[in-house]
């Protein structure tokens, strides 16, 4: 697969779908999709099949089993102090970018424009695309990913529907600050906008710095749409089950379009979800277990001549490689994954104008072998 071939394939489906496909074909180890490598909580994968085993096999209501919607307002009355009605606010929905695409769908209008803070999760732009919507990008550059608020407010137009937030951020594993959230609180008294947050990443955060979710500030939840996902949670991606917290009124908004395109999720899976948060505080676990992870790949690849840039959150790492090589993200990606055996995500790939500064992404959620067998196929890259 050539490099113009994974870029014109990029533009045509999922960056992950295609990385995925050339790491099969070539045997490579998969750092490039963000799934881990190893199983959920045994109890939870238990209580799946029980409740199958109990009867719990059809469908489920639209907004969601009650006692999983109530078992969430629980949870994050606990976490954030969220006040939430759980039969008007909370959504079950068949995984994060499903809820993603049902909520740009249910906000957006055809000439709406959308700010979009890049390099973004690639399934935002298409979405906006989709319901008639004009993205507009704000491009944030390495190392450190931040956000100038004053630039930022130059996108804003009378126009301007909706602003996609992402924190703990993917690919950049940055997070939103004490300042950030002051300039979003700014901005959402000043303009008539809606915020559309993916805090999937919400659990996964080091060094002790706080998760700054939009549930902590009622100011800013008003007028927000906030996304969650448990198989980033609970190490079962494939389960594909998610949730959208959201004030009556958007939340109304949101399923009348989720009604039609998805209606109900797996019921089972809601089931076992709803006893395991009962009793459980997985999450609580998650912190400590990523960042061993993280602490240990970014030591591995201190034995390569690869450049780390720091990462807060998410359970990927970014990389400069421009002591490497000069050529583009998407021609070096090829390689290590054909030649070296490691597959990675091109950062290019995530910018609208495809911007290149020589940076590439991998996924840590792996057993420590895995990680271990990466580095040493990195380990033999030469500098320059």
């Amino acid at each position: 697969m050539s490099e113009q071939t994974i870029r014109q394939r990029a533009d045509e489906r999922s960056i992950f779908a295609v990385m995925t496909q050339l790491a099969r074909q070539h045997g490579a180890i998969n750092l490039s999709q963000g799934f881990p490598d190893f199983d959920p909580p045994s109890e939870l994968m238990t209580l799946v099949f029980l409740a199958m085993q109990q009867g719990k096999n059809q469908y489920a209501p639209m907004p969601g089993v009650e006692e999983l919607l109530h078992a969430l307002a629980r949870k994050y009355r606990l976490l954030y102090g969220a006040d939430l009605r759980a039969q008007d606010e909370i959504t079950i929905t068949a995984g994060a970018t499903q809820a993603l695409f049902t909520a740009i769908l249910a906000v957006v209008e055809r000439g709406d424009e959308v700010i979009v803070f890049e390099p973004a999760y690639d399934s935002y732009i298409p979405a906006i695309r989709r319901a008639g919507g004009t993205p507009v990008p704000y491009a944030m550059t390495p190392p450190d990913y931040r956000i100038d608020w004053d630039a930022v407010e130059k996108h804003i137009s009378p126009r301007t529907k909706l602003m996609i937030l992402n924190t703990p951020h993917n690919p950049t594993g940055t997070i939103l600050t004490d300042e950030d959230i002051a300039a979003l609180q700014y901005i959402a008294q000043r303009y008539d906008l809606v915020f559309l947050w993916d805090e999937v990443y919400e659990h996964i955060i080091f060094d002790g710095k706080v998760h700054h979710s939009a549930l902590r500030y009622p100011e800013l939840y008003a007028k927000s749409l906030v996304v969650y996902s448990f198989g980033k949670t609970y190490h079962n991606t494939g389960w594909k089950t998610g949730y959208v917290i959201a004030p009556p009124a958007l939340t109304a908004q949101y399923r009348y379009v989720h009604q039609y395109n998805v209606f109900s999720v797996h019921t089972p899976v809601q089931h076992a979800y709803a006893q395991y948060l009962q009793h459980s505080k997985w999450y609580e676990s998650l912190p400590d277990f990523y960042q061993k992870k993280r602490d240990l790949f970014v030591q591995l690849l201190k034995q390569t001549p690869f450049r780390v840039i720091p990462c807060h959150g998410t359970y990927f790492q970014l990389v400069d490689y421009s002591d490497i090589t000069s050529m583009s993200d998407i021609e070096f990606a090829r390689i290590l994954t054909t030649q070296y055996g490691v597959a990675c995500i091109p950062v290019s790939v995530f910018y609208s104008d495809r911007r290149d500064h020589k940076v590439v992404r991998f996924c840590f959620a792996k057993r420590e072998e895995t990680l271990r067998r990466a580095a040493e196929k990195l380990q033999k890259i030469p500098s320059k």
